[in-house]
């Protein structure tokens, strides 16, 4: 690729430091504002709704004049995200060190055994001229360790060597942020779902992978997904669409973008030769595909009128990611089940397990669905102690909210319409188009689908339900001869975890509580997050031990909590009572034939 074939700006990055888990980045410049070029790292990767301050992990950034001379020009320091050149730098290399060792999904990382980065976590914007297309040019590691590292994007190539290093094209920086970079050695799969290429590259599984098994499921789930949104012409909003897996020991997540996902996984959820896994670890592997899959429709091309375009410097707030996320949530098991991957049983025993992990929490309560998406940033991305009182989840509450709208349009049109038929028109709307919605840009393509007749009906799902604090009446809303809703059976032991209202970990051997939930037995004996607890009734307490001693207690029955707190022990007593639990439920079908 020659020089003239190059935009103005340009973008290289090599693996520099292996061991010191270092990236050597390089931005050209062609055209410099004359009035002082500001360069600016972005805070935060669309997403994930949290400031992370990428530029902290900058260890050096220089900046040289890009003719022969290489002359070394000064930076101004504006803040944590910016540095503004000289006027008048003309053409400019800006080189800066990055280190990178965070294995999630949403920065960058490098060793001896892989690469991984997003471009928002080493690739400075050029403020003002961030709708100018961008090359990137990748450069293989020099480290004989890595002689065998193939390349994995979807970035689009125009002149790389058999292993993917080379020059790739961005239409602009908005776009080079939205293709994951992965580099090692990996495990593939390849499969075509409605004439599209599908691609998932994995690493970090020591065996050999059940390709077949892995490419029958995928495809099932990615096929049916693109016919829930067009029906008709089964047409993909993508040419191919690449899945980046990530298997470790101990880890879970994922970060849809446009054309491919970046997910992290534990490897025991990859079906693998010689190697045993649970069913259950599997299908939650699944369902994680399912998600990010789906929001290349929902989130990546149906987008909050907020979030257009990102501002990377700042939060950008939304009270609509019980739509985007929870929606999500409700299609990802579903499409599990549409698809034949799991079975009905399976699938309503997911709803369930949703709708009764949102009762348990005293946050219900007190948080609103737009409130809860609205505060994402400072609530629910830094969760700490008190969370399950003070927050509900926006994926959790919001995929409850999609079941009941769902039932609720199916009542209503007598089965004639769905939850389905909305997301279409939303795809025809705002997804084909581009255009976001509006806080309230609901309110119209609910009524243009259903008439007015729905008005009432809408406004008291709103004021309850989305920016109301009430649980969503599902056990009401049902009313299917299909399926059978239905108390969940409580064993003695499970009615005194939820009296207890505690939640722990083993911490060097002690029972260690992480949270104590309002109007729990635990908080009215004074138990405090941090506490280790030491015995019940003068039986030592362990992890192991927890069931077992709490099964032997009694209602009405006081009881003697030693625990201790910063190294002091402390003595409780409290009463057993019959206290008032949260509602649990469970559905099962009573057809053996039952379709959603």
């Amino acid at each position: 690729m020659s020089q003239s074939d190059l935009p103005e700006i340009q973008y290289t990055v090599w693996p520099a430091d292996l061991h010191g888990h270092r990236f050597k980045v390089k931005l050209h410049i062609a055209n410099p504002d004359p009035d002082g070029q500001v360069l600016q790292m972005p805070a935060w990767i669309p997403g994930s709704y949290l400031i992370r301050d990428f530029s902290k992990q900058i260890e050096s950034i220089e900046a040289y004049s890009a003719d022969a001379n290489g002359r070394l020009l000064s930076l101004e320091r504006i803040d944590n995200d910016r540095w503004r050149l000289p006027k008048g730098s003309g053409a400019v290399n800006v080189v800066t060190t990055v280190y990178a060792f965070d294995s999630s999904v949403r920065a960058a990382y490098l060793d001896t055994e892989r690469a991984f980065f997003n471009a928002s976590s080493l690739c400075l914007a050029a403020q003002g001229q961030e709708q100018v297309p961008c090359s990137l040019a990748i450069l293989a590691p020099e480290a004989i360790t890595a002689e065998h590292w193939t390349v994995q994007t979807s970035l689009r190539a125009v002149k790389t060597d058999s292993r993917g290093f080379g020059f790739y094209l961005a239409q602009n920086y908005d776009d080079l942020l939205d293709h994951p970079i992965a580099m090692g050695e990996f495990q593939l799969i390849s499969w075509e779902s409605q004439g599209v290429d599908h691609r998932m590259a994995i690493q970090g599984c020591v065996h050999p992978i059940d390709t077949s098994r892995l490419a029958d499921d995928l495809q099932a789930i990615c096929t049916s997904t693109i016919a829930l949104f067009e029906p008709k012409t089964k047409r993909a909003p993508f040419d191919g669409y690449l899945f980046l897996v990530n298997a470790v020991l101990n880890g879970y997540g994922g970060l849809e973008h446009r054309n491919s996902t970046a997910l992290l996984c534990r490897r025991d959820q990859i079906p693998q030769e010689k190697v045993l896994f649970e069913e259950n670890a599997y299908r939650e592997f699944l369902g994680l595909c399912s998600h990010e899959y789906f929001h290349a429709w929902l989130v990546k091309r149906i987008q909050p009128k907020a979030f257009q375009p990102y501002q990377l410097d700042r939060r950008n707030h939304t009270r609509l990611l019980w739509l985007f996320e929870g929606f999500t949530s409700y299609y990802d098991d579903l499409q599990l089940f549409r698809s034949k991957r799991i079975d009905l049983k399976t699938y309503l025993k997911l709803v369930a397990d949703n709708w009764n992990g949102i009762l348990r929490g005293p946050g219900r309560r007190k948080q609103s669905l737009a409130d809860s998406s609205f505060d994402a940033w400072t609530k629910y991305y830094q969760a700490d102690e008190n969370t399950p009182n003070a927050v509900v989840s926006y994926y959790g509450k919001g995929a409850l909210l999609a079941l009941g709208l769902d039932l609720q349009i199916r009542a209503f049109s007598k089965n004639q319409k769905s939850l389905d038929d909305l997301m279409r028109l939303i795809w025809q709307k705002h997804g084909l188009t581009l255009e976001g919605i509006a806080e309230d840009g609901l309110d119209d393509l609910i009524l243009s689908l259903l008439g007015d007749g729905f008005t009432k009906t809408w406004n008291t799902i709103k004021t309850k339900y989305i920016f109301g604090a009430e649980d969503i009446p599902i056990q009401k809303w049902i009313g299917s001869k299909l399926i059978s809703v239905k108390a969940k059976p409580q064993s003695k032991l499970e009615k005194l975890k939820l009296q207890f209202g505690m939640r722990h970990t083993e911490s060097s051997g002690w029972l260690k509580v992480t949270h104590v939930l309002d109007g729990g037995l635990a908080q009215a004996a004074g138990l405090a997050a941090g506490d280790l607890l030491a015995s019940i009734n003068g039986q030592r307490l362990t992890n192991a031990r927890w069931d077992r001693v709490l099964g032997s207690l009694c209602e009405g029955q006081s009881m003697s909590i030693c625990f201790y707190r910063d190294d002091l022990m402390h003595e409780r007593m409290a009463f057993l009572e019959d206290s008032q639990i949260p509602n649990q439920y469970e559905l099962s079908s009573m057809s053996k034939s039952t379709s959603t």
